[in-house]
């Protein structure tokens, strides 16, 4: 794999880091509907970084979603659990950011930060 892409997926690695730990101080500020947004780029940032590692092209969110799930859930190389994860949240970012008069709760992005933290050791292994 050329230099410029193994720069690439190490980037995209440490912004989901970066997006992880915004979300943890988001949810300690009680900015619920922020928390999920950083959450689910994580997710996403994690998931790019898998799929340039594979030699997948993917250009929207909806792409890489399925890509996911044809690529790494069907085959059982991710758990399902994990791909209705990564739907879920881009559900919910999209809710969150653009949905009107929806909020959402403490319970529910603190109920998430465990597993997307599980979720990210998970892809980083694929990785």
């Amino acid at each position: 794999m050329k230099d410029y892409l193994l720069d690439y997926i190490d980037y995209r690695i440490s912004k989901s880091r970066e997006s992880l730990r915004d979300a943890k101080i988001l949810a300690a500020s009680k900015s619920w509907n922020a928390a999920i947004n950083r959450l689910y780029y994580s997710c996403y940032y994690m998931v790019s970084a898998l799929m340039i590692k594979h030699g997948f092209n993917i250009q929207t969110h909806s792409g890489l979603k399925t890509q996911l799930s044809l690529n790494f859930v069907r085959e059982g190389k991710l758990s399902k659990e994990n791909g209705k994860l990564f739907s879920d949240l881009m559900d919910w970012r999209q809710k969150g950011d653009y949905g009107d008069m929806f909020d959402f709760d403490q319970e529910t992005v603190e109920s998430l930060i465990e597993p997307v933290e599980n979720f990210l050791v998970a892809i980083e292994k694929l990785i």
